[in-house]
């Protein structure tokens, strides 16, 4: 075979296995190939999760999970049981109030505007925070730090046929003004049943103060910047030796001289009260020279 022939050949063969290796592995490379036309596949968007957070936030406490109460579509009744989570939150809303008795809270209850309300309550909503009030007076919690409320609202948070936590809880302010009137009856209170009582020398009207005197006095100043229509009463004594005019007098001299130490010592003077009860009302026996000592003295209170 001449060389013309043989290179001829070479071609063909050439032609030939590039044709079968093209069929056998390229042929369905189009069918791979995705067009601009063709339908593309979308991932199915990622759901958030129905989510109302229990939540207690006032002053002295604040507590926050990601679980709830839940009820019922149409139902006032709470889904039971509590998770854990809330409980807890509970427990501590149970401490606080404990703690601080002055402490209202006020449960506001929800409900959608297609639910029906089957309950003697006034709105499905006002039905459910008075089972939440109860719930947590189950718990030993005072009913009467509760207050309760409804609200009709167009929606909210489900997941199937369950209202997720369709209620929320604010704290009131304490009646600060009541807080001080019962720390400062009990200041008076203090003061009058171990009165400032001061003791004077045979016909003197002057005296020097202990520590414990002063301290008494800082605490009649302390019940008068709380209580600014208070008065201290001070009443000058003596005892028998003399007449009793004399006596009356010296008893007044006592009293004014407390007075002025008093308004010395930051009490304004127009709120101090004096007045002598001379040797009428002797705590001592006259007839010894101790007793006698007894009498010689002014007695301070609050008014």
């Amino acid at each position: 075979m001449s060389k013309k022939a043989l290179y001829l050949l070479g071609i063909a063969i050439t032609i030939i296995l590039g044709t079968f290796l093209y069929l056998k592995f390229c042929c369905n490379c189009s069918d791979k190939t995705t067009t601009d036309d063709a339908p593309k596949i979308v991932s199915p968007a990622v759901q958030e999760p129905n989510f109302v957070p229990f939540v207690l936030n006032g002053s002295g406490i604040e507590y926050q999970t990601h679980d709830n109460l839940k009820f019922l579509k149409n139902s006032a009744i709470l889904v039971m049981p509590v998770s854990d989570s809330v409980t807890t939150g509970i427990e501590k809303l149970k401490a606080f109030l404990s703690s601080n008795p002055k402490q209202k809270v006020t449960i506001t209850g929800y409900a959608t505007s297609d639910e029906k309300n089957t309950t003697t309550f006034e709105n499905l909503g006002l039905a459910r925070a008075n089972d939440v009030k109860n719930y947590f007076v189950s718990k030993g919690m005072s009913e009467n730090q509760f207050n309760t409320k409804g609200e009709i609202l167009d929606n909210w948070k489900m997941s199937a046929d369950t209202l997720l936590g369709p209620a929320d809880y604010s704290f009131d302010a304490i009646d600060s003004t009541s807080a001080v009137s019962n720390e400062s009856s009990a200041l008076r209170d203090k003061i009058n049943a171990d009165p400032l009582i001061l003791h004077f020398n045979t016909n003197q009207s002057r005296l020097n103060l202990t520590d414990a005197e002063k301290q008494k006095i800082t605490a009649i100043s302390q019940y008068l910047e709380q209580v600014k229509d208070a008065v201290v009463l001070v009443v000058g004594h003596s005892d028998n030796v003399g007449n009793r005019d004399s006596n009356i007098i010296l008893g007044q001299k006592r009293a004014d001289f407390s007075k002025n130490y008093l308004s010395k010592n930051g009490i304004d003077a127009a709120r101090i009260e004096t007045s002598s009860k001379g040797p009428d009302e002797p705590i001592g026996d006259n007839n010894t020279s101790e007793g006698k000592a007894e009498n010689r003295r002014t007695v301070i209170t609050i008014k």
